[in-house]
């Protein structure tokens, strides 16, 4: 989504990128920093934490490739320097992002999709888990689900920010801050 509006690759082009970064199914945000940089994009990569946040491993969504992601992504960060990526440790406030997209900039943002709440599109099924006998349910919530949405505008005296949700590439979604 990103890429088709600041640096437009073929479906070729990006998916040699990520096969050259051994990008897995579990996607990292160091791993979209990288790919980026492979496709030339100038970015900064801001994070709290430099390498991975033990603190995740026990959350259901990291749990089962936790132990084998740590090593590489905790290798990626070591990397990052002299492979041109650039992370920044630091804390990142609504205030940065708004000033971020006042310059005419996106912003890919890490969010927890447990709490995500888009206040335009129609409300979600609150009530899924009435399923026939022995049917797992999938909809349990998580404590933490991490996703990533694109942040490209806000509105400052609604208090609310606009995102595309890569779940819904046929609309912006809008939350409240």
């Amino acid at each position: 989504m990103v890429l088709q509006y600041l640096h437009p690759v073929s479906e070729e082009e990006f998916q040699r990128a990520c096969c050259e970064l051994k990008m897995t199914e579990s996607v990292w945000t160091i791993d979209l920093a990288y790919l980026m940089c492979q496709l030339g994009v100038k970015h900064c990569f801001c994070t709290q934490t430099l390498g991975v946040d033990k603190g995740f491993k026990k959350q259901t969504f990291y749990k089962k490739h936790f132990d084998s992601e740590e090593d590489r992504v905790n290798e990626l960060f070591l990397k990052a320097e002299t492979r041109g990526v650039v992370v920044k440790k630091c804390f990142v406030s609504f205030e940065d992002i708004q000033a971020h997209l006042n310059h005419g900039h996106l912003a890919i943002v890490l969010v927890n999709a447990v709490v995500l709440v888009c206040e335009l599109c129609s409300t979600s099924v609150k009530y899924c888990c009435f399923l026939p006998v022995n049917q797992k349910c999938f909809c349990s919530a998580p404590d933490y689900q991490g996703h990533f949405v694109v942040v490209c505008g806000f509105n400052r005296t609604a208090g609310c920010i606009f995102y595309n949700n890569p779940a819904y590439s046929d609309r912006k979604c809008c939350t409240f801050i």
